[in-house]
C-alpha cells in the first residue's frame, strides 16, 4: 500500500486544481468517475477510490467528508495532513 499523496497545479502563480492520488495497485485506471461537489473521485473497474480531483483549491477542503467517501470503497481514511498544502496553496 502506498501513502497517499498530494499534487497541487498552478495556472499564472495560483493554486488551479489539486489531484489526491490513492493507493493504486499495478494496472489500475480509472473506470468511472463520479462527482461530489467541487471534486471529482476516480473508481477503479473493481470499486476502489483511486484519487480525488480538487476542483476549487480555494475552497476548504473537509476531511471528514473525504474519508467518508474513502470508507464507501475500502480505502484507509487520510489525515489533514495530506491534504495540508491545500492552505498553503
Amino acid at each position: 500500500m502506498s501513502k497517499p499523496y498530494l499534487e497541487i497545479t498552478y495556472r499564472q502563480g495560483k493554486a488551479f486544481a489539486a489531484y489526491l492520488y490513492l493507493d493504486r495497485r499495478p494496472g489500475d485506471a480509472s473506470a468511472r468517475t463520479e462527482r461530489h461537489g467541487n471534486w471529482i473521485v476516480d473508481y477503479a473497474r473493481d470499486g476502489r477510490a483511486i484519487g480525488i480531483e480538487i476542483l476549487d483549491c480555494g475552497v476548504a477542503v473537509d476531511v471528514a467528508a473525504v474519508n467518508r467517501i474513502l470508507a464507501t470503497t475500502n480505502q484507509p481514511a487520510v489525515a489533514a495532513s495530506d491534504l495540508e498544502p491545500l492552505r498553503a496553496a
